[in-house]
């Protein structure tokens, strides 16, 4: 009993030797940690200006657009070279998203790769993925991450185009109506820019833009159709160009254009409307069927297995 006594004694002067010393030393280095504090607040208060206004921007600044830089330069050095003129055509046809340049969407595209690796590599270990299937997915996630802006890029622009083809035959419309009233070519697209919107709207101003900076009617008509991939719109700039070559008034190819844009418009309907029992197919065997065969069919099956149960019990 005296030894444990007097061993307990000892551990209680050990503990409050240690909680002593612990304690003088955590107030030493609060104090010297406050210190340090003082001097970078008075260190920041005296900087010049402009390494005040360095230390003062934002993080975005600091931080993100320094690593897109980067990312950019090391983009360029592993794409080729007519690159940039790809995604220009690229952005061209997508509208020109607000905030998406050559650069950026280079930086995307590194900056998704860096992304996918790791995360997919890092999932697939913690789920115990064998080696084969992890190269493989990993593999398979990184180009999908390269591939990010691109595919956001062609989902912009197939759904532009979409809207192209809506607004045509209206914007076709407007165009024969203002001619035939008086109105010159020109004219007549400055009014439908005013009245419309949409995809087609902006085009046409733009093409004005240029006619009026002083580019050729044809020159801005043939950019017009560079900047979509819609078949019937580069068809009505090839007839207006042929229209304005050869001297063919404009209101008489106008009405034509209108004419077998509208009928096109219709063939195009047509076959929308035609597709439908293809894409209803799969929801309704996936999804319909079985609930339909579960509500017609559940009470007699829960009435067939009472029965046997029955029988059986018996």
């Amino acid at each position: 009993m005296t030894l444990v006594m007097l061993v307990g004694g000892v551990v209680l002067i050990f503990a409050a030797l240690f909680l002593a010393l612990a304690s003088v030393g955590g107030l030493t280095r609060e104090s010297a940690g406050v210190g340090r504090s003082l001097q970078v607040l008075e260190a920041l208060t005296t900087l010049p200006d402009d390494m005040r206004a360095e230390a003062d921007a934002p993080f975005k600044d600091r931080v993100l657009f320094p690593l897109l830089a980067r990312a950019t330069g090391l983009g360029r050095r592993l794409t080729p070279a007519d690159s940039n003129e790809r995604i220009r055509e690229k952005l061209e046809r997508a509208g020109n998203p607000p905030g998406w340049t050559v650069e950026r969407v280079i930086a995307g595209k590194v900056v998704g790769f860096g992304v996918a690796l790791p995360a997919t590599l890092l999932l697939l270990v913690v789920m115990g993925v064998s080696f084969p299937v992890t190269l493989g997915v990993t593999m398979l996630a990184s180009l999908i991450g390269y591939n990010i802006p691109n595919l956001y890029l062609s989902q912009r622009a197939s759904d532009r185009n979409e809207k192209l083809q809506r607004a045509l035959p209206d914007a076709i419309d407007l165009l024969t109506i203002s001619v035939e009233s008086g109105l010159g070519f020109d004219a007549a697209v400055a009014q439908v820019a005013r009245n419309t919107e949409g995809p087609l709207s902006e085009e046409f101003a733009r093409m004005l833009q240029e006619m009026q900076i002083g580019r050729g009617r044809s020159d801005a008509l043939r950019s017009l159709a560079d900047r979509t991939d819609l078949p019937d719109l580069r068809a009505f700039v090839s007839a207006m160009v042929q229209a304005d070559a050869f001297g063919i008034p404009v209101g008489q190819v106008l009405r034509v254009q209108s004419s077998e844009i509208r009928v096109k418009r219709r063939q195009w309907a047509e076959e929308m409307a035609q597709k439908v029992p293809v894409k209803i197919l799969v929801p309704l065997v996936f999804c319909i069927l079985p609930c339909l065969f579960i509500a017609v069919l559940g009470p007699a099956g829960i009435t067939i297995m009472e029965n046997f149960s029955g029988r059986m019990g018996g």
